[in-house]
């Protein structure tokens, strides 16, 4: 065999196992409820925790982009914050009964105390003005 071709087979394997790596990297270990632990207080622990205390709650899922965003808004102190998943055992595709209850149409989804509800990425500002809670600074 050509020199070339080997050099270009094996160059084209080692490609493929690193895609292969990077995406089960990155998508292979997805949890579907995660909480982030940490042993000192964050930015946002006591608004977390007031939101849940004021009755607000989070719909979402583990697979949306934007639940994602809005869960990384929070860093570790979203562990704090009421959630619910709607998948099922986190199994994309699926649609968790205790959310079609809740009237659940897209994610992510606030439920206010009140009975109101915002749909999609809810800036914090927005979240301490229909709770009441103090946004830290």
């Amino acid at each position: 065999m050509n020199k070339n071709v080997i050099i270009g087979v094996l160059g084209f394997f080692l490609i493929i196992v690193g895609a292969v790596y990077l995406n089960k990297a990155s998508f292979g270990n997805v949890d579907p409820n995660p909480t982030v632990a940490s042993s000192a207080p964050s930015k946002y622990d006591n608004f977390a925790k007031c939101l849940t205390e004021k009755g607000a709650k989070m719909y979402g899922a583990f697979t949306c982009i934007y639940c994602k965003n809005q869960k990384a808004a929070f860093g570790s102190s979203f562990q704090y914050v009421n959630y619910q998943e709607c998948t099922v055992d986190g199994k994309a595709g699926t649609f968790a009964q205790v959310c079609n209850d809740a009237g659940i149409k897209g994610y992510p989804t606030w439920k206010f105390s009140d009975g109101t509800v915002k749909e999609g990425e809810v800036p914090m500002s927005q979240l301490a003005e229909k709770t009441g809670c103090v946004l830290p600074q």
